[in-house]
């Protein structure tokens, strides 16, 4: 009975973050449409938060119903004119004035008409570099120097590494700056201490202190079998495949040898030892120093140190441009990996559905509150880009029609636009249908 009331509160966990996840995305997504159009002279009749019957609604002094439907899985904005939410059909408009008109998404200017249709995936653009600028508030920068913040707790007596410690060398190679750490720490050899060269207090001392390569987990990967073994950052794996390890690159080739057999694991956390079996999962994931994506058996831990790097505030420009970067990087990710998809390169696995983000919202509200807005970030930046794909019904399929419009300087007969209409939404339901074969045959 526990095991199924645990099953059952997980579930109900998963699928509470999933529509709070979703429901801030749709909601900033459709706000873009509405306030651009708001203020091109376009009148909104309707916004809705999801489909179906209307939970709550609440019509404001523009007239402009705001409404909370059953259904959380999208939204709209019905214009003035709007035959449908998809703003392309229009009702007869003959009787309305030319005022009047100028207020409906078909008589309005192309350019507002345009502007009204980016501003969608506009706004989840925004909503991830506002996240991701916080998050750098939330988190801070890693300091230049190679800095000592908080300790782990570590099986090792006499740790002599103190918070605020500048790392000036490990085993006599000096270590400047975080790139030169690594370059020392990969080269000093596997064992349990290592002599540090530290500035503490305005003096340099030497210490004994524990190495940096040590088994210490930073973070546990969303959706892995580490996460659902209960691993937690800050443990420490003393064994693995029935070997002592004190490196986490015996642990990587651990796991790589197994080709997804259980891989038996001795787990240190906070003076007590507990015994687990993980069972790798192929996964996508990008390689170590390319970054290319690839296909890999992996149990879900990331590397850390033996204490947390000393960071620092950022300034209002390093949010900007950290920001800024991390959407990059995202972005060129997200269509690197779709490209070896299309090639056969990697598996179609990769390819998420509606199960695989609820449980990745589910895992990422469990970690904590940077975790869950690190997912909506990422989440939010992906419906962006997905909704300017050119496919009729999405935005990008809009814009497609109003550049047809701006070349040709006619609009698609209506018929087209209705054989457009109907090809997309076939593409789109069959793509949704897709990403849940993957996450139902993936797991």
């Amino acid at each position: 009975m526990s095991d199924i009331a645990a099953m059952l509160g997980g579930t109900a966990w998963t699928t509470v973050f999933f529509i709070i996840g979703l429901s801030i995305i749709i909601f900033v997504h459709e706000y873009g449409h509405y306030i651009v159009g708001r203020w091109s002279g376009i009148h909104a009749e309707v916004f809705s938060l999801g489909f179906g019957p209307i939970l709550f609604s609440r019509t404001d002094k523009r007239g402009t119903r705001w409404q909370v439907a059953a259904i959380p899985f999208g939204g709209y904005v019905k214009f003035l004119g709007d035959a449908d939410a998809s703003s392309v059909r229009q009702v007869d408009v003959a009787g309305l004035s030319e005022t009047e008109k100028r207020h409906t998404m078909a008589g309005a200017p192309l350019w507002a008409r345009a502007a009204t249709v980016f501003a969608g995936p506009l706004a989840n653009f925004i909503l991830a570099f506002v996240l991701y600028a916080g998050l750098l508030l939330m988190t801070g920068v890693i300091r230049e120097e190679p800095t000592v913040g908080k300790l782990h707790a570590l099986p090792l007596a006499g740790d002599s590494l103190h918070e605020g410690d500048v790392i000036l060398g490990i085993e006599g190679v000096p270590t400047p700056d975080w790139d030169s750490f690594s370059i020392a720490k990969e080269a000093s050899k596997a064992k349990a201490t290592v002599e540090y060269t530290v500035r503490r207090d305005g003096s340099e001392v030497s210490v004994t202190g524990p190495h940096p390569n040590a088994v210490v987990v930073g973070q546990v990967a969303l959706r892995s079998a580490a996460l659902d073994a209960g691993i937690q950052a800050g443990d420490v794996i003393l064994r693995a495949g029935g070997q002592d390890i004190l490196a986490f690159d015996q642990l990587v080739t651990i796991v790589k040898t197994s080709k997804g057999a259980p891989v038996p694991l001795t787990v240190w956390r906070d003076g007590k030892t507990f015994e687990l079996s993980l069972t790798p999962r192929l996964q996508i994931a990008p390689e170590n120093g390319t970054g290319e994506l690839t296909e890999r058996y992996l149990i879900g831990l990331i590397s850390g140190l033996p204490f947390e790097p000393g960071t620092r505030t950022p300034g209002a420009w390093e949010m900007v441009t950290g920001a800024a970067w991390t959407i990059e990087s995202m972005t060129v990710s997200m269509f690197s990996g779709l490209n070896r998809m299309i090639k056969g390169m990697i598996s179609t696995c990769g390819f998420s559905g509606a199960i695989a983000i609820a449980e990745t919202m589910g895992d990422a509200a469990r970690i904590g509150i940077e975790s869950f807005l690190t997912v909506l970030a990422g989440l939010s930046l992906g419906i962006g880009i997905m909704n300017l794909f050119p496919i009729p019904v999405l935005d990008g399929g809009h814009l497609m029609f109003h550049a047809y419009e701006a070349v040709a300087r006619r609009k698609p007969s209506p018929r087209v636009l209705n054989i457009l209409m109907a090809a997309g939404f076939s593409l789109v339901i069959f793509l949704m249908l897709f990403a849940l074969s993957r996450d139902l045959v993936c797991g």
